[in-house]
C-alpha cells in the first residue's frame, strides 16, 4: 500500500491472526465460546465472593473479585473485535476506537500486574505473619491498595496511549495484529519512533520486572514458611491457597515478557503469545481459582447446594 503523506488516517484495518479460510467459522465459534465462558466464569467468581460472607470479608478474595472484573474487561476489549476478523468483509476500526482499545488494554493490563503483586503480598502476610495479619491487612488498607493499583494502571495506560498517538499516521493503515497494540501501531507512524520504543520498553519493563521481582521475593519467603509447618495438612492448605496465584502469574507474565521485553522482530509468534494475556488467561483464571483453591470450591458448593437469604447468613 502506498504511503500518502498529505492525509492523516481516520481508521485502521486490523489484519487479525493468520488462519486457513476453511476454518473461518470454526475460529469464530471457538472465540465466541471463549468469550462467553470467560464472562460467565468470572461473573460466577464475583457472585461467589459477594454472596459468601466467609470470602468477601477477606482481602484475598476481594482481590480475586477485582481480578475477575479486570479479566471481564480485557476480554471485552479484545475478543469481540478479534471475532470480527472471522466474518466476511473488511471492518476498519476508527482512529478513536484504536486509541481507546490501546489505552484500556494497557490500563487494565498494568492494573492486573499490580493486583497480582498485591495478592502475593497478601499471601506473604497471611502465611509468614499469621498472628499480625488481621492488623496489617485491614479492609481499609486493602481498599486503598486496590484504588492505588487502579490509579497507577490508569496513568500507565494514558502515558502509553499519548506517546503512541502523538505521532502522525498518514498511511498505510493496515495493522499486522489482531488489536491496536503499541509495537504494531508504531510501525505505521510517519515519524521517528525511537523515543517511543525506548520509553515503552523502559516503562513496561519497569512495571513487569518490579512486579515480578516482588512476587518472586514474596514467594521465596512463603515457601520457606510453608516448609516450617509441621503438619502435612497445614502445608497442603497453604500450598492450595498459593498454587492458583502462582499458576496465573506464570501464564500471564511469560507471554507479556515475550511480546514487550525483547528486540523488535515482528514475529508471527507475537500474535500467538499475545492471545494469552488477552483471551486465554481471562478464560483460565476462573477455572484455575475454582479447581486449585479449596475455599472457593467449598463456597461454590455451599452457594449451589443451599442458597440462603441475607437474614439466614
Amino acid at each position: 500500500m502506498e504511503r500518502i503523506n498529505s492525509t492523516l488516517l481516520t481508521a485502521f484495518i486490523l489484519t487479525g491472526i493468520p488462519y486457513p479460510l476453511r476454518l473461518r467459522t470454526l475460529f469464530f465459534v471457538f472465540f465466541l465460546l471463549i468469550y462467553i465462558l470467560t464472562q460467565l466464569g468470572n461473573l460466577l467468581i464475583l457472585i461467589t465472593v459477594w454472596a459468601d460472607p466467609r470470602l468477601h470479608a477477606r482481602p484475598m478474595y476481594i482481590f480475586l473479585g477485582v481480578l475477575s472484573v479486570i479479566d471481564m474487561g480485557i476480554s471485552s476489549i479484545i475478543v469481540p473485535r478479534l471475532m470480527m476478523n472471522f466474518t466476511l468483509g473488511v471492518k476498519p476500526i476508527p482512529f478513536g476506537g484504536c486509541v481507546a482499545q490501546l489505552y484500556f488494554y494497557h490500563f487494565l493490563g498494568s492494573t492486573q500486574c499490580f493486583l497480582y503483586t498485591l495478592m502475593a503480598y497478601d499471601r506473604y502476610l497471611a502465611i509468614c505473619q499469621p498472628l499480625r495479619y488481621p492488623v496489617l491487612m485491614t479492609a481499609k488498607l486493602s481498599a486503598l491498595l486496590v484504588a492505588g493499583a487502579w490509579m497507577a494502571g490508569s496513568i500507565h495506560g494514558a502515558l502509553q496511549a499519548i506517546l503512541t498517538f502523538r505521532l502522525p499516521y498518514c498511511g498505510p493503515n493496515q495493522v499486522d495484529y489482531f488489536f491496536c497494540d503499541i509495537p504494531a501501531v508504531l510501525r505505521l507512524a510517519c515519524a521517528d519512533t525511537t523515543v517511543n520504543e525506548l520509553v515503552t520498553f523502559v516503562d513496561i519493563g519497569v512495571v513487569v520486572a518490579s512486579c515480578f521481582s516482588l512476587i518472586l521475593l514474596s514467594y521465596i519467603q512463603i515457601i520457606q514458611a510453608i516448609l516450617r509447618i509441621h503438619t502435612a495438612d497445614g502445608r497442603r492448605r497453604a500450598f492450595s491457597t498459593c498454587g492458583a496465584h502462582v499458576t496465573v502469574v506464570t501464564v500471564y507474565y511469560v507471554p507479556c515478557a515475550f511480546v514487550y521485553l525483547r528486540p523488535e522482530t515482528n514475529s508471527p509468534l507475537d500474535g500467538a503469545a499475545a492471545l494469552f494475556p488477552t483471551a486465554i488467561t481471562p478464560f483460565l483464571n476462573p477455572l484455575i481459582y475454582t479447581l486449585r483453591n479449596q475455599e472457593v470450591k467449598l463456597a461454590l458448593k455451599r452457594m449451589l447446594r443451599s442458597p440462603r437469604t441475607p437474614s439466614e447468613v
